[in-house]
């Protein structure tokens, strides 16, 4: 079975990467002039649950979940 992921599932992917893991303390903000894909991005993760805010914030633990998954992953297709 094929699948047809969209483009802004790869934004989200791209976006949720840039996130740092190593402290709950710490996330990102996506500005205002950023790409409108990369906003639509942050905004979906946030609708998702995964952020804590629609322009990043913090992840939440359902994000960090997701990020562990992503970097196992990318670290074996890498």
């Amino acid at each position: 079975m094929i699948k047809n992921y969209s483009d802004t599932l790869f934004e989200e992917m791209k976006l949720l990467s840039k996130f740092p893991v190593e402290s709950q303390l710490e996330g990102i903000k996506v500005h205002h002039n950023a790409h409108p894909s990369v906003i639509a991005a942050a905004q979906s993760l946030f609708d998702k649950g995964l952020t804590t805010q629609p322009d990043g914030g913090y992840l939440t633990d359902s994000g960090f979940e997701t990020v562990a998954h992503l970097d196992h992953v990318l670290a074996t297709l890498s």
